[in-house]
């Protein structure tokens, strides 16, 4: 068990939703739970029971009642949910339509903008009523290529009002990225900003526009949102209109007509990485995404109507759909776009400050590199309001955990989370009703069957093994585009453990039922036969101010693996002997002399995804002559070409 961090007070406990949550489930079953852990315990043994408890506690807004809450959960894939039900996701995301705030918008260029409930209402409904004079019928696929910004929003709420399918990625996506996405699910409506700003600089979305709707014969409508321009010059885009004229078209003909559909009618088409291949697109439902959101924001986040939420995110990652889930609690989302370190690494801060957010997400990539910037917001800036801070994307190290309770807000409830885009949402995460300890996700989710099988499948505490699901739950993809027969979606999950659910990360489950992360397990090293997560190897390494950033891989070598090292050095440093020896050493005292790296070389850069994960697997692609297959996917690709060029370092 890691250093104990943070402890919610027993007001604190008693009066989260998740305690109310325990309380009636105490009364209606005759139980008498006090701790998460009998809760959890009772949610995973009972799922039907927990599942239908859920969704009268969410006040799911359904026009038909389901007549049963799931076929079988033992049954993956194929599990079928809440049968019967009709429902709309829109419809659930807009039950308030009062003048509280409902979405606060930065951009770069310091623009800020407000819009109550009721003015996001009468946008949806206006943009719903345009989009069904265009054609867009249930099932079909919009699309956008756009900013983290409220008509994005808009354009998503108004395409599930309608039984649309919405899928997204962020303006930084070169060409061939968005085709590798857009161009498998033909698209019939294209939503996007003429421009977007990152670092201070505009940069043009229209000329790629071009390009690529000119390979995607489906899209019969392009809608272009003015933002880096008043007036953008649409006449090279053929069947394009602005924004402006196209939601006017249905702004006098009434309120929205919430479409009713099935509870496993499509609401969003996500993708993988794509670093592999071409990326996978995972279809899920609009029943699945919103009950599943509903529970880890209600219960595991403790929204309230009261809240003010902000995620740093683009609308490339599933953070973004999860972000925007909170509107149906009430609260106030805060969206952000640009680079969160513009015009100083103090811009996030300020805006909590200023909008009184008081749950901040972020990824662990941010953290580590505010930390390094030597920005300290609890000295700098009023944050009274901020009660928790989210923290996804890769393992938050121990110096992260204790970098967050030392220099942004000492009473705070710090919570990592970790789950995936398959599912849009996680496994593990917060809890508002336990204590924080370094290093360690607080929790598995309520109403997830989550265990770390080892080499031989069997469920282990206190051991490193495979993230597992060993029973269903309603975000589960419902199948993947163009995969008729099901073959890519079973072998994504199920080929290793049949009917179970393999995620592909390494964790240890805690004997006080916290969970740590140790990387994929895909990137696992093996040296010896041992298994190591990358993880233990970066945690010594983020302590280190000689180190700005790092990848460890495992190398086949004389029939064994080996471990090597790549690093980005801090301002000021240079990889020394002297500093390869304290590398070492260190690894060696606080992880295990197999985890030492046989080799340590410097690089200039260090890969990541556009969402901003680290890419162990094309850096071992690289390492052992293969192709990266997918370039695009990453958001620096040009960080590879060293890893090939210092071959002589791991080829002796």
């Amino acid at each position: 068990m890691g250093k104990l961090l943070w402890k919610p007070t027993p007001e604190r406990v008693q009066s989260s939703n998740m305690y109310d949550f325990m309380q009636r489930i105490n009364e209606r079953y005759s139980k008498a739970f006090e701790s998460y852990p009998d809760l959890h315990r009772w949610s995973v043994d009972n799922i039907s029971q927990f599942w239908e408890a859920m969704w009268e506690y969410a006040q799911v807004i359904a026009s038909q009642p389901y007549a049963c809450v799931v076929d079988d959960p033992q049954k993956m894939p194929g599990a079928k949910w809440f049968q019967g039900a009709r429902l709309n996701f829109s419809q659930n995301l807009l039950r308030y339509r009062d003048d509280q705030t409902a979405l606060v918008f930065y951009g770069e260029t310091k623009v800020r903008r407000k819009i109550t409930y009721a003015e996001l209402y009468k946008r949806v409904a206006a943009l719903g009523l345009s989009m069904i004079d265009s054609g867009v019928k249930p099932g079909d696929r919009v699309v956008g290529f756009l900013p983290n910004m409220p008509e994005t929003v808009v354009a998503m709420l108004a395409a599930a009002s309608i039984g649309a399918v919405w899928s997204s990625c962020s303006p930084d996506f070169g060409t061939k990225g968005v085709l590798d996405r857009f161009g498998q699910i033909q698209p019939k409506v294209l939503f996007t900003a003429d421009g977007y700003y990152f670092k201070g600089k505009r940069i043009d979305s229209l000329e790629r526009m071009v390009d690529i709707t000119r390979q995607i014969p489906s899209i019969k409508k392009i809608v272009v949102v003015p933002y880096a321009t008043d007036r953008p010059r649409i006449e090279q885009l053929p069947r394009s209109v602005l924004y402006e004229d196209f939601i006017n078209t249905g702004a006098s003909k009434g309120d929205i007509k919430f479409t009713q559909h099935t509870f496993d009618h499509p609401l969003y088409i996500m993708y993988s990485s794509g670093t592999t291949g071409l990326p996978k697109c995972m279809v899920q439902s609009a029943g699945g995404i919103l009950l599943h959101q509903l529970k880890e924001q209600l219960l595991h986040t403790d929204l309230k109507r009261s809240d003010t939420i902000f995620y740093f995110t683009t609308c490339g990652w599933m953070m973004w759909n999860w972000l925007v889930s909170a509107l149906s609690m009430g609260a106030t989302v805060v969206l952000y776009d640009g680079n969160p370190f513009h015009p100083t690494p103090q811009a996030l801060w300020k805006m909590a400050q200023d909008e009184k957010i008081t749950v901040f997400g972020t990824s662990a990539g941010y953290l580590a590199a505010l930390q390094g910037s030597g920005v300290k917001p609890k000295d700098e800036f009023d944050l009274t309001s901020l009660r928790t801070v989210l923290s996804t994307g890769s393992p938050l190290s121990v110096d992260g955990f204790e970098f967050v309770y030392d220099h942004i807000k000492s009473d705070l409830q710090l919570a990592s989370i970790s789950g995936g885009t398959d599912l849009n949402g996680c496994f593990a995460l917060g809890n508002p009703m336990a204590p924080v300890y370094a290093g360690e996700l607080q929790c598995r989710g309520l109403g997830m069957k989550v265990e770390a099988f080892d080499e031989t499948g069997r469920a282990v505490l206190g051991q490193q093994g495979e993230l597992v699901c060993t029973a269903a739950f309603p975000s589960m993809p419902i199948y993947f585009w163009d995969d008729p027969e099901g073959h890519k979606y079973h072998r994504a999950y199920f080929d290793t453990y049949p009917g179970v659910w393999r995620h592909g990360d390494f964790i240890e489950i805690t004997e006080s039922g916290g969970v740590i992360f140790y990387g994929r397990s895909d990137a696992t090293l093996n040296p010896g036969g041992v298994r190591i997560g990358t993880a233990e190897i970066y945690r010594q390494l983020d302590a280190m101010e000689e180190v700005a950033d790092s990848v460890v891989v495992g190398q086949k070598w004389k029939d064994d693996v080996r471990v090597l090292l790549f690093v980005q050095m801090g301002p000021g440093h240079a990889l020394t002997e002297a500093l390869k020896q304290k590398i070492k050493a260190t690894i060696r005292t606080n992880a295990s002399p197999r985890h030492v790296p046989a080799k340590i070389a410097a690089v200039g850069e260090i890969p990541y995804t556009l969402n901003m994960k680290k890419v162990e697997l094309a850096v071992r692609k690289v390492i052992h002559g293969e192709e990266v297959s997918n370039k695009d996917a990453l958001g620096n690709p040009g960080s590879l070409d060293a890893f090939a060029k210092i071959k002589e370092i791991y080829e002796d």
